[in-house]
C-alpha cells in the first residue's frame, strides 16, 4: 500500500510539473508563432511586386487595377497603381513610426495620412490605411494561443497599451509548416468581426515564402479585394531614395 501510494504521488507530482511546464510552452509558442509570422512575410531584404487587384461587389462585379509595390526591411512600403487611367498614379507611403503620406496626382499634393483617420479604406479597396502599412505585429500586439489544430495554429493577437489601431483583436490562422497565416479575422473596436483576410496558392520563390492570392471581404458589404501576384523580385538593392516624399509623386 505505501508502495502504490508513493506511485500515486509521483505521478501526481509529474501532472502538476507537466501542467506548469505546458502552459509555459503555450505562452513562448504564441510568441514564437507571431515572430515566426513576422519573419516570413518580411524575410526578403527588399521586395518588388507587381499585382492585379481586382475589385468585387457583392453582385459579383469586377473592377481591375494594377499595383506596384515596392518594400524595404519590414518597415517602408511604397505601392502605386499603374493603370486604370483615372487611378494611375495614386501612391501610399509607409515609413518607420506610424507615417503614411498618400499622393493623389489629380491635386498634385502628398498629404499625411493622421492615425486616428488609417480605418479608411485605401483607394476604393477593401485594404485600409492601417491594413496597407509595413510593421511587426509582434513589436506592439499580445499573442494568445488559442488553438493547435493538425497543420495550423490558431492565434489570438490583441494591441499593447497606447497602441492607436482600429482593431480590437485579430484572429490567425497559421500554418504550421512555414509560419505563413492563411487566413486573418479582424475584429472592431466594438468587438464584432467584420472583416477576413484570406491567402492561397502559397509558394516558395527562390528562398522566400509568397502567397500568389490575397483577399480582404467586408462582411457587412460584401465587397471584397484579391490582390493576385503577377511578378516578384527579391533582394535587388532598393535605395532609400525611392521611400520618400518627393520619390511618391513621380
Amino acid at each position: 500500500m505505501k508502495k502504490k501510494g508513493l506511485v500515486s504521488i509521483i505521478a501526481l507530482g509529474l501532472i502538476v510539473s507537466f501542467s506548469l511546464f505546458s502552459t509555459e510552452a503555450i505562452a513562448l509558442t504564441a510568441e514564437e508563432v507571431l515572430t515566426g509570422v513576422d519573419d516570413v512575410m518580411n524575410a526578403p531584404k527588399d521586395q518588388i511586386l507587381k499585382q492585379k487587384v481586382v475589385l468585387i461587389d457583392k453582385k459579383g462585379k469586377e473592377k481591375e487595377r494594377t499595383l506596384l509595390v515596392y518594400q524595404k526591411g519590414f518597415d517602408k512600403r511604397l505601392a502605386r497603381f499603374l493603370s486604370p487611367a483615372d487611378q494611375k498614379g495614386i501612391a501610399f507611403l509607409s515609413l518607420p513610426n506610424d507615417v503614411i503620406y498618400l499622393y493623389l496626382p489629380a491635386f498634385k499634393k502628398v498629404r499625411r495620412i493622421a492615425t486616428h483617420v488609417k480605418n479608411t479604406k485605401f483607394a476604393g479597396t477593401d485594404f485600409t490605411y492601417e491594413d496597407m502599412e509595413a510593421k511587426r505585429y509582434s513589436e506592439n500586439w499580445i499573442p494568445e494561443l488559442l488553438n493547435t489544430e493538425k497543420e495550423h495554429f490558431i492565434m489570438q493577437i490583441k494591441p499593447k497599451s497606447g497602441i492607436r489601431t482600429n482593431y480590437s483583436k485579430m484572429v490567425f490562422k497559421v500554418r504550421k509548416d512555414n509560419l505563413y497565416p492563411v487566413k486573418v479575422e479582424l475584429y472592431s473596436r466594438a468587438g464584432k468581426l467584420f472583416k477576413v483576410a484570406t491567402t492561397t496558392n502559397i509558394k516558395k520563390i527562390g528562398k522566400y515564402w509568397v502567397a500568389e492570392e490575397a483577399t480582404m471581404e467586408d462582411l457587412k458589404s460584401r465587397h471584397k479585394t484579391k490582390m493576385i501576384l503577377l511578378k516578384a523580385q527579391f533582394d535587388t538593392g532598393i535605395s532609400d531614395k525611392k521611400f520618400t516624399k518627393r520619390y511618391l509623386k513621380r
